[in-house]
């Protein structure tokens, strides 16, 4: 009977488990779905006990099926949402919902914050999403709430408390809070001191630390016989990115999801780079990258899937798409359609189509869609090599990864080797390989790797394609610019 390790992540939607042995082979898996509350416009909540519960109901699936059972289970890690808001009080129960990544409510507290601080701070953008602006926002609109609050936790760290018992944090999403100081890891309490947070924070660890065994009372309530050790987790990003292989300086992600991404690795902590870039901690110890982040990546294929081809597969999108030449036959793409992070950090920004003729097609179309979102992330990696980053292979994962045509479309426009993996797993897999190395099942987290990730295709950039696709992009960029006011004058009417 072979031991296995959980990856447990802790996403918007579902909670998505896997069980996998020291080879790095996945044993089974489960899913639960999650639901989102969205009282008013704008606003995006979840209640910290539905994680909970899913999380369990995710152990108990696996355990109960033939593939294996609790006795193989050594630990578990997790993978987590970032940003969100957990506040608890003194007895360290929720106070309220906890405020999610994709919760808008705090413009203004952001606009607080700039007037003390300027547009960055502790090396990263100040917008809606992160944990500072909503703390102020719980503050100025919800004393009696604030007056409750002990302690904040991001989302997986509350999930991890209730298995365990224990309060901590890990850098890689402590970074996201904007109150992690890159330069001393440890809190910046001088900016909290400044906005009147008080002492609220909770106990910094290691993505890989040992962090507590599973309660008894879980254990009873799941019919859990052995002892199994949890550790820390990271971000879901972070957990991406090292269920990726992307570990070392230099190394590059490329994932799009419903979101999309693009992380690059660095030992360094570099001045800030402007441009809505953030800078965060990796999960892998002594490591920290830079990302960009484009909010609507998947979710605007997606949405012209449900507009437009409600009969069709994403296949069949992506084939219509290979039939449009490159720049869609004068038609570009701006993937604004929920605002936009890097580089404009803008949530008012919407989208366009720009070139409709009576010629174009819904050929050209999908590909104008597809060529926006990596035009998007291609910007992201313009301003990570005018930082002096060299990008010159990608690691691709997401719904990009997933076709052929796409993937050498990135080669294409990134000017980079764009490689897939053989067998993708994302942040679950990078939370077990978190707890792999915790275990001990591994001496370094480069020999974690090596087991578990396998490479896939390589996609080679060509330089015709790609001088012709810098064409378009360079018109694509100026999209933001010339219809900045239109978009607010079109807001102003409603």
């Amino acid at each position: 009977m072979e031991n296995v390790v959980l990856g447990i992540d802790l996403g918007t939607s579902s909670v998505k488990i896997i069980a996998a042995n020291k080879q790095g082979h996945i044993i089974d898996q489960s899913s639960v779905p999650l639901t989102l509350i969205q009282p008013y416009p704008g606003y995006n909540e979840q209640d910290p006990e539905d994680w909970v519960i899913a999380v369990k109901e995710g152990i108990k699936i696996l355990i109960n099926r033939e593939t294996m059972n609790d006795k193989q289970i050594s630990g578990l890690s997790f993978s987590g949402q970032m940003h969100g808001l957990v506040p608890l009080d003194h007895a360290y129960q929720p106070i309220r919902n906890a405020i999610l990544w994709n919760d808008t409510r705090t413009s203004k507290q952001c606009e607080e914050i700039k007037s003390k601080f300027g547009n960055t701070l502790l090396k990263n953008p100040i917008l809606e999403g992160f944990t500072l602006p909503k703390l102020l926002w719980l503050k100025q609109n919800e004393p009696k709430h604030w007056r409750q609050l002990k302690v904040f936790l991001l989302p997986k760290d509350y999930v991890r408390y209730k298995l365990t018992g224990n309060i901590s944090m890990e850098y890689s999403d402590a970074a996201g809070t904007l109150l992690l100081n890159p330069n001393t890891n440890d809190w910046d309490r001088a900016v909290g001191n400044q906005l009147g947070l008080g002492d609220i924070y909770p106990p910094l660890v290691q993505s890989h630390s040992y962090v507590g065994h599973i309660t008894e009372d879980i254990k009873k309530e799941l019919n859990l016989t052995g002892d199994i050790a949890v550790f820390a987790g990271g971000a879901d990003n972070a957990c991406g990115a090292l269920g990726s292989g992307v570990i070392d300086e230099g190394q590059t992600l490329c994932s799009i999801g419903t979101s999309g991404v693009i992380l690059s690795c660095t030992q360094s902590n570099e001045d800030d780079y402007g441009y809505n870039i953030h800078f965060f901690k990796h999960a892998m110890p002594n490591m920290s990258y830079a990302m960009g982040v484009t909010l609507s990546a998947g979710h605007s294929l997606n949405w012209l899937k449900e507009t437009f081809f409600k009969q069709k597969s994403f296949d069949e999108i992506l084939n219509l798409a290979t039939k449009s030449a490159i720049g869609a036959n004068g038609l570009l793409f701006a993937p604004y359609l929920q605002g936009e992070r890097t580089p404009h950090g803008d949530a008012y920004i919407r989208g366009s189509f720009i070139g409709i003729n009576s010629n174009t097609s819904e050929e050209d179309f999908s590909r104008a869609t597809i060529e926006g979102i990596t035009y998007s992330l291609y910007e992201s990696i313009v301003y990570m090599r005018a930082r002096g980053r060299q990008i010159d292979e990608i690691i691709s994962i997401g719904g990009g990864a997933k076709n052929s045509f796409w993937l050498q479309m990135q080669a294409d426009i990134f000017n980079a080797k764009v490689t897939a993996l053989k067998y993708e797993e994302g942040p679950s897999m990078g939370a077990a390989m978190l707890a792999a190395y915790g275990l001990g099942w591994f001496e370094s987290m480069e020999d974690c790797t090596d087991t578990f990730i396998e490479i896939g295709t390589s996609y080679k950039p060509n330089l015709d394609n790609h001088k012709l696709y810098n064409q378009y992009f360079e018109i694509y960029r100026k999209i933001y610019k010339q219809t900045k006011e239109i978009t607010q004058n079109l807001l102003n009417i409603n």
